[in-house]
């Protein structure tokens, strides 16, 4: 039986749960100093993605998290995730097979605690996710320095991930992969209205990278990646917005490079409100084992004649554009709700290259996500 793979809801969590859930290298580097209040939020996402004429995934993901100082010099961060998943994704590039769908769960916990210094920061933190077929557990340390002037922040952290998998179609049975993550940060305050990041990171990890769930589908047992991404924060006076920049590069072992590019604009207006627009520019080339569509064996993919092989479309080249609004309203003194809405369409032939797969259909997504806080 076919059913959602680990990895398509992996895909979908980054983009959806980024918000309810604090994971490796979140804590801003901007704020070296504890919370002045403690914080607890909730929130509820719903996610659907599709090609034409079919609906693919849905979720529905339930959200509580916390931070809470203690004697200034201390903080405790805790988040708790569930999420619902039912639907079917495809077995080989665009094509779902009848019947395939299915059902299933997620429960997702982290902790932190941050040690605050006068010129820095050190926080170390634990995770554990559990799924019918997956099992996640991680562990983090990051540690910032500042400079005299405070104007200046040099962020060390690392993390190891130790994934054990066990799919519904018992393919395999307690296959491993485990993951090294470092990162080099760097960031300056260039002026009283401009702040600058710069981030390095490196990951290398070893173990079963096949998704069980799709059609022939045989990868490296090493995949190791490198990132490079900046950042630019400027706010302007005359409104009181800030504008977000980022760009992000990536690069990994399987042959995928890919570019982002990313930019917000935060507007508090009268009356408690904040508005948020937001665009994304995501293209990336295709890994080097990935079998493309062929147009005269539509229906039925042939075996992979080398080592490696995939028919996953998303190992393939292409090119995507995101566009959301997020809504806050302060309804009561540290009392706050919030509106997101993320609409995200996928092209083969949007990407920078313009070598996408053109077999593949369009493929699109759309999340609304809603959530009150409250700080004591």
């Amino acid at each position: 039986m076919t059913t959602i793979p680990t990895r398509k809801k992996t895909a979908i969590g980054a983009a959806l749960f980024a918000a309810a859930l604090s994971l490796p290298f979140s804590h801003s580097a901007f704020a070296e100093a504890a919370p002045e209040k403690s914080i607890i939020a909730f929130k509820y996402l719903n996610y659907q993605d599709w090609q034409p004429d079919q609906d693919r995934v849905g979720v529905n993901a339930y959200s509580v998290s916390a931070t809470v100082p203690i004697a200034g010099k201390w903080s405790i961060t805790t988040g708790y995730v569930y999420d619902s998943v039912s639907g079917a994704s495809p077995s080989y590039h665009s094509v779902i097979i009848s019947g395939a769908s299915t059902h299933d769960t997620r429960q997702a916990v982290d902790l932190g605690i941050t040690r605050y210094f006068s010129k820095g920061s050190i926080t170390a933190g634990v995770s554990y996710s559990e799924e019918s077929d997956y099992i996640s557990r991680s562990i983090s340390l990051q540690g910032s320095l500042m400079t005299e002037d405070k104007n200046t922040t040099v962020t060390l952290g690392g993390s190891y991930t130790s994934d054990t998998i066990n799919p519904n179609n018992e393919i395999v049975e307690n296959e491993k992969k485990n993951t090294w993550a470092g990162l080099v940060g760097l960031t300056q305050v260039v002026s009283k209205n401009d702040i600058v990041q710069l981030n390095f990171g490196y990951s290398s990890g070893e173990g079963y990278y096949d998704d069980p769930y799709k059609w022939e589908d045989f990868r490296p047992r090493e995949r190791n990646s490198t990132t490079f991404m900046t950042r630019w924060n400027h706010h302007f006076d005359g409104s009181d917005g800030t504008s977000r920049l980022s760009y992000r590069y990536y690069t990994d072992s399987f042959g995928i490079g890919s570019h982002t590019l990313a930019l917000e604009y935060v507007q508090p207006v009268k009356g408690g409100w904040t508005f948020t627009p937001e665009a994304r520019y995501y293209s990336q080339t295709a890994a080097d084992f990935y079998i493309p569509f062929d147009p005269l064996n539509p229906d039925f993919p042939v075996h992979p004649s080398l080592p490696f092989g995939s028919y996953d479309q998303r190992l393939s080249a292409f090119g995507a554009i995101t566009l959301g609004i997020k809504v806050e309203k302060e309804i009561a003194k540290d009392w706050l709700v919030d509106v997101k809405f993320n609409y995200y369409m996928q092209r083969a032939d949007w990407c920078l290259t313009g070598g996408g797969d053109k077999g593949l259909e369009p493929f699109n997504f759309r999340s609304i996500q809603v959530g009150i806080s409250k700080k004591f």
